[in-house]
């Protein structure tokens, strides 16, 4: 529905890629925006990490999510809204780009992490205005305060607020791997006992817990060729 009361036209996508395939993601993007209202929302671990690295600031991880301190979200800042540029160039004159902060995304602080939000569903006046327009927001993923969001956290809080029907985590793997292989759909109930058994690490943590959530949410929910079904 949109905010002046009609339904909308089309359905609404919001489309998470990670940093490390940010640059390659514009061309399937595209072809999404031929037959659905699209919403991209944006990582940078490589690129912050990287420039970390070279700045000698320590890189430091809390259950799969980056601890920011305030010479880390100086990094995070710089390197999210220089893939921002990066990415709406790539996908051509339709898209624009914001940072999430300056379009007033919410966020609890989690004094645990430093200088990092848990976000909360948002519907951003300018996004809305966007998709009107027929352009494709694209967003990284900082909250008020500022504070740095989880991508994968962020595209489901947007995607909630919004109303999307749709979630795809865009990754630099096919799916959700198990012994190797690409799981073609998995149960939140599953996931769930598999997550607390510790049968993942790293990266795929927060966004297996951010598909869940969109599953139980009603949307459907897919990482890379894995459904994650509610």
């Amino acid at each position: 529905m949109n905010d002046n009361g009609t339904p909308r036209t089309r359905d609404l996508l919001v489309l998470k890629c990670g940093g490390a395939v940010a640059a390659d993601a514009a061309e399937g993007i595209v072809a999404f925006a031929e037959t659905s209202d699209v919403v991209v929302v944006h990582g940078a671990g490589p690129q912050i990490s990287a420039q970390m690295r070279q700045r000698g600031l320590e890189i430091r991880f809390v259950d799969g999510r980056r601890y920011t301190t305030p010479e880390a979200l100086e990094v995070v800042r710089e390197s999210l809204a220089e893939v921002n540029a990066e990415l709406v160039s790539a996908i051509g004159p339709r898209a624009v780009g914001f940072l999430g902060d300056e379009l007033g995304l919410e966020a609890r602080q989690v004094s645990k992490l430093g200088l990092v939000g848990d976000p909360l569903p948002s519907r951003p006046a300018l996004v809305l205005s966007a998709l009107r327009q027929g352009r494709i927001p694209v967003i990284a993923p900082l909250a008020k305060g500022p504070l740095n969001v989880n991508a994968d956290e962020a595209a489901v809080a947007l995607a909630a607020g919004l109303g999307a029907e749709r979630i795809l985590f865009v990754t630099d793997v096919p799916g959700l791997l198990i012994d190797g292989d690409v799981v073609p759909s998995i149960g939140a109930d599953e996931a769930d006992h598999l997550l607390g058994a510790g049968t993942f690490e790293g990266g795929i943590v927060p966004k297996l817990e951010a598909a869940v959530r969109a599953a139980r949410l009603g949307m459907r929910a897919e990482i890379g060729a894995t459904a994650v079904t509610g």
